[in-house]
């Protein structure tokens, strides 16, 4: 059920998630919702954390094959890239969507929205800040700042995808070779940057 709950809002709006819309597009009693969930409120906190667990399976497991700093850098970058190329919802990126949704809207979705978001990014800086500790990435200074520029390309690549599918591929090669030029511009090995122009490559 949270999984149609979280399709959903991918293509059409969280805050417009309710009970009754849930209800109709998983065919089943608008009362079998309201007794798991409540409130439209906690439907909707239920969401985000189920489209936590499916983001962290599709992005950050498989990234964990290869060792902590660059190598791991480089396959978040090639998962997060898939995840929204290979539409593991079908809106695109969940998360980018519903912050759109209620970025100024306060209360506890906002916030479960802000937390999940806060934690990527920190995830990503983590990665990096491996890298630099280990000598993998020697121009870099700060961690946070490469985390939130690798952030905002995603950002602009999953919005340009979206609204102009039919040239998608090529949203997601620019952000490919964006990613690739700022891990050589830190002094990362362009052999391990390369990779990220193959899709699958850097996971291998």
């Amino acid at each position: 059920m949270l999984a149609h709950a979280a399709d959903l809002a991918s293509m059409e709006g969280l805050d417009g998630l309710s009970i009754g819309r849930l209800a109709t597009e998983a065919d089943v009693s608008k009362s079998g919702i309201a007794t798991l969930f409540g409130s439209k409120e906690q439907l909707q906190l239920a969401t985000v954390a189920a489209a936590a667990e499916r983001f962290t399976a599709t992005v950050v497991e498989p990234a964990r094959v290869q060792p902590r700093g660059i190598r791991r850098l480089a396959a978040l970058l090639d998962r997060v890239v898939a995840y929204s190329e290979d539409r593991v919802f079908p809106g695109g990126c969940f998360f980018s969507a519903s912050a759109a949704d209620f970025h100024s809207k306060p209360g506890a979705v906002r916030d479960a929205l802000a937390d999940q978001l806060e934690s990527w990014l920190g995830y990503l800086a983590a990665s990096a800040r491996f890298a630099v500790v280990q000598g993998e990435l020697p121009g870099l200074e700060d961690p946070d700042q490469l985390a939130f520029e690798l952030q905002g390309t995603f950002e602009w690549m999953n919005l340009m995808a979206v609204i102009r599918e039919k040239e998608s591929a090529v949203h997601y090669g620019r952000a490919r070779t964006a990613y690739r030029g700022r891990l050589i511009a830190y002094g990362g090995d362009p052999e391990i940057a390369e990779l990220l122009l193959v899709p699958g490559a850097a996971l291998r």
